[in-house]
């Protein structure tokens, strides 16, 4: 397979701020859609870059919002800074909908996907971008009072960890509630597994506790993801 690299670009917010983003586009871009990839807590690193080149070499267009403008880090102290210095709310209306806005302007068909930080950021950006096709939620979600589930148009897939410590099963099978009751189509996957289950990088005495890469529930997730993209974004 073709290795695929892309490019640091700028696009609008809607309050007309610019945003630095990462955009990889595949090998045949005409027609392919497009898919918004939410960085978790660590910024827009090498892994996360990965994720979009994934994309990118499965047909899809990709571009990854740099949240944190620049910085970036492997500390998890300093990564808890990072996100606790964010502003989930802006990040959601202004930086994910200028992404959203900036792809259907090359595509019709977009999808959102994030992890952990970025599953969380995913389900506030649905609620306040209802142009958005297809959205794939990675073991991440806020507080769900800042749900607002009515909102949400569009088909839901996420995947779980049952031994999940930061997201304990009990919360995503009440997340899980107020999707159903709000009449939002969604599949929800839960796998044996830890937080952080498709992160490569969750290996080794690097990886923070409570994490832990698995490669069979990764590509079984990554298979399942794929199958959704291609039934909710190709037409």
């Amino acid at each position: 397979m073709t290795q695929t690299t892309g490019t640091m670009i700028t696009f609008r917010r809607p309050d007309g701020g610019d945003v630095p983003g990462y955009l990889v586009k595949p090998e045949k871009s005409e027609g392919a859609p497009a898919i918004v990839v939410i960085q978790e807590w660590w910024g827009l690193n090498d892994q996360i870059r990965g994720v979009a080149e994934r994309l990118a070499q499965a047909g899809y267009i990709a571009l990854v919002p740099d949240l944190y403008r620049g910085k970036k880090t492997g500390d998890e102290e300093e990564a808890h800074h990072l996100m606790d210095s964010l502003d989930f709310g802006d990040a959601a209306s202004q930086d994910i909908s200028g992404a959203v806005s900036y792809l259907k302007g090359i595509t019709s068909k977009v999808g959102l996907t994030g992890y952990c930080m970025g599953g969380a950021l995913t389900l506030l950006a649905l609620g306040q971008n209802p142009d958005v096709n297809a959205a794939v939620v990675w073991y991440g979600f806020p507080p769900l009072d800042y749900i607002d589930a009515a909102k949400i148009k569009a088909p839901v897939l996420a995947h779980w960890a049952s031994q999940d410590e930061f997201f304990p099963a009990a919360t995503v099978d009440a997340l899980e509630a107020k999707l159903k009751e709000a009449g939002v189509t969604f599949d929800f996957h839960r796998y044996l597994a830890h937080h952080a289950f498709a992160n490569e990088t969750a290996v080794g005495p690097g990886r923070i506790a409570k994490t832990q890469f698995d490669p069979a529930w990764s590509q079984l997730a990554w298979d399942r993801t794929l199958t959704f993209w291609g039934r909710t974004l190709w037409s």
